[in-house]
């Protein structure tokens, strides 16, 4: 199954090569979020391969945001959406929003790989299964192929990640995306 998605980044070169210079621009502002709520490093590519690091992603189903988030779930773990403000997109605040909801999956399942897994097919869809399959790991569900890749996407993208070159990834840091820099306003109307 790794070996799969690794062949999936690695031949869609074009796509990978934009994520890992998206990455330089977004990493330095989920990590240190992960970091601050005691959740593995790791889980950053999560956003990889949720929304390919563009945070004004909108899927079909209308998750959106960097963590892609559907309405009511933003709002469960404490994001404003509503028509005049929507948090999904704000990159900081949605990373808390992935932390809180991740952390609750984590408690629940006792593994990172089940946590992950539920990010993309739900909580609710996972406990099923495992307890419908008798799984004692979500890892060894039988579910869409969607969900049933997911864990090994965010593998392989960290596998290219990390080992770019041994990936036929060569790229400079002055290609790579820099940080942006903000300022905050407050609005106190909507417009």
């Amino acid at each position: 199954r790794l070996d799969r998605e690794l062949n999936s980044f690695t031949y869609f070169h074009s796509t990978t090569l934009l994520l890992i210079k998206r990455a330089n621009r977004y990493f330095p502002i989920i990590e240190p979020i992960l970091k601050q709520h005691g959740m593995p490093d790791d889980l950053k590519y999560l956003a990889v391969i949720e929304s390919n690091m563009f945070p004004r992603a909108v899927s079909p189903a209308r998750a959106a945001g960097l963590w892609q988030f559907m309405p009511t779930t933003g709002k469960e773990f404490g994001l404003e959406v509503s028509s005049d403000v929507d948090e999904r997109f704000h990159v900081e605040k949605s990373t808390v929003a992935a932390t809180k909801y991740l952390k609750s999956a984590y408690r629940r399942y006792g593994a990172w790989s089940a946590a992950a897994m539920a990010y993309n097919g739900g909580q609710g869809r996972i406990t099923n299964e495992m307890r419908n399959q008798r799984a004692e790991e979500a890892l060894d569900l039988w579910l869409v192929e969607e969900t049933t890749r997911y864990y090994y996407r965010m593998l392989a993208i960290k596998q290219i990640f990390e080992n770019p070159k041994q990936y036929g990834f060569v790229i400079k840091p002055e290609h790579l995306y820099k940080p942006m820099e903000f300022k905050k306003v407050t609005v106190t109307n909507t417009i």
